[in-house]
């Protein structure tokens, strides 16, 4: 989880100050006694607006009385005279921290929209300041790793040990909260912010592992949802072993995809024209930094880790090609250790979120317990799909060891939720294409928007103002569109990133800002 943001609602420099808010929400029909909400100022120089809160939930809901755990909230309230109430946001994970995309989605709405919610951010259960935090080994990733391509016996020991260490890790520091780790409870926690908010339904809007999130809270309670924005749609058919099979093949798609716009500004990388060319290019870097780690940081594992991100969003391509073009054609390493430092370095909070991720999917749906059927799928699809094949495999490998026992994969077929919105990109690698077709397909009166030719990750206000224009009108009263094909509208891709020059800086949009709360892994 290579989470880059930090969170933001604390007290810290820069913050601004301001008197506390105490909301006594009404009850909603048929809901307990809510608890009370002590807003406090937690504004940013970027979110001055934003306000902070915790609220204490059970661990098992099952047991409402017995063991209390405490989530982080955070919102910009509304300002309209009339309000539409909640609209929870989520970044994706999981164990992604949702307290600053509150302030982001608000200033990124149309302000007569945003205007209209109270825009709530949330740490699920387990991340960031809620409490517990989960960090089951601190500096799991601390470089160098082994290679990850398991080359020799060696190889593959090391890197199991790694897995199954890690998960042992986890089963003795949080063995009593491990069992309700997983994406039903953290919906379950949902419907209690919900009723602390004295709300008798939200909004919610979620990217990546988000709409996983979104799509099981409106199983569990579809008369609660007023609006439903699912953005880089999870496949909940595969759920989590299969869709990690499908994203390899995808981010090699999206890898090679770099390679061929390396290739087209030739001029500017020298790293040569012809795509496949470049790619081998690549593969020789990983071979040397295998044997030598740049600045004794960045080994072959470190180099994916650093290149992961730009499947995600294409807005890291010239970083990661200016890092490639140095070390390959000045044998200068210094932009690479640079480019992993601020891509895929993993921070403490970087720490806890790997630690939730694991134990959420590991929870979420059945594993293979069979080393040997990892080993034989992983290999069966690194002879296609070889860039982050084995790196994507020991990334999950702890939930082959999982102390927790696994629960059923949830149906996320609905029938009884009023029409929600889907966005897609067809060339996702991190949630292909594919899951946002078939969740059309599953909740009834959904309508999806697809960029055609798209290839990021959380798509919407990043600066397509197609796609945003959709999600504006869908939030500011629920028109969606209905389309006679497969997508109900479609919209073109946004432009391809232009190499670094002295004219076209880093990016500092809000492209840039999203996918820096996004971060990597959904």
């Amino acid at each position: 989880m290579r989470r880059r943001a930090a969170v933001l609602c604390a007290a810290a420099a820069g913050v601004v100050l301001a008197g506390s808010v105490t909301a006594l929400p009404a009850r909603a029909a048929g809901d307990a006694p809510a608890p009370e909400l002590t807003w406090k100022g937690c504004g940013t120089s970027d979110y001055p607006r934003l306000q902070c809160a915790s609220l204490k939930v059970p661990l098992d809901h099952a047991d409402p009385s017995g063991t209390r755990i405490t989530l982080a909230l955070s919102r910009v309230p509304h300002t309209a005279p009339t309000s539409l109430g909640p609209l929870l946001v989520n970044p994706g994970g999981p164990g992604g921290s949702g307290l600053t995309l509150a302030g982001f989605v608000a200033s990124a709405l149309p302000q007569q929209v945003a205007a209209r919610y109270d825009v709530i951010g949330f740490d699920p259960r387990g991340v960031g300041r809620s409490t517990p935090a989960l960090d089951c080994a601190p500096g799991h990733f601390r470089p160098v790793r082994p290679d990850s391509v398991p080359a020799t016996p060696e190889l593959e020991r090391q890197n199991l040990a790694r897995a199954q260490s890690f998960a042992a890790a986890c089963g003795r520091r949080y063995a009593k909260v491990l069992p309700y780790l997983d994406t039903a409870d953290a919906a379950r926690d949902m419907d209690v912010v919900r009723q602390a908010l004295g709300a008798r339904q939200l909004s919610y809007f979620g990217y990546s592992y988000g709409t996983y999130l979104g799509a099981v809270y409106a199983k569990l309670f579809p008369e609660r949802v007023r609006r439903l924005v699912l953005d880089s749609i999870v496949d909940p058919a595969g759920v989590w072993y299969e869709d990690n099979l499908a994203q390899d093949h995808a981010f090699d798609d999206r890898h090679r995809a770099l390679m061929a716009w390396i290739a087209r500004h030739d001029a500017r990388y020298r790293l040569g024209t012809d795509p496949a060319r470049v790619e081998a290019k690549w593969y020789t870097m990983r071979a040397a930094l295998a044997r030598r780690p740049a600045g004794g940081e960045v080994g072959a594992a470190e180099l994916e880790d650093t290149f992961i991100p730009g499947g995600y969003w294409d807005g890291y391509w010239p970083h990661l090609a200016e890092a490639f073009a140095a070390y390959v054609n000045d044998q200068d390493p210094g932009p690479l250790v640079e480019a992993y430092r601020n891509l895929a370095a993993v921070s403490p909070s970087g720490d806890n979120g790997y630690s939730v991720y694991t134990a959420v999917q590991c929870r979420d749906a059945l594993w293979p317990r069979s080393w040997n059927r990892w080993r034989a799928d992983t290999w069966a699809v690194y002879e296609k799909a070889p860039f982050m094949a084995w790196n994507n495999a020991w990334y999950n490998a702890p939930c082959a060891f999982w102390p927790a026992d696994p629960l059923k994969r949830v149906n996320v077929a609905n029938g009884k939720l009023p029409p929600a919105l889907l966005f897609q990109a067809t060339d996702d690698a991190a949630t292909p294409y594919p899951g946002g077709v078939r969740v059309h397909r599953l909740l009834a009166r959904s309508s999806l928007v697809v960029e055609r030719g798209g290839g990021n990750h959380g798509i919407t206000l990043s600066g397509n103002a197609c796609l945003d224009g959709y999600l504006a009108a869908y939030l500011a009263d629920g028109t969606v569109p209905h389309g006679t094909g497969e997508a109900d509208a479609v919209c073109e891709k946004s432009p391809d990133p232009e190499p670094l020059t002295a004219k076209a800086a880093p990016a500092t949009s809000r492209g840039a800002a999203l996918h820096d709360l996004l971060g990597s892994r959904p």
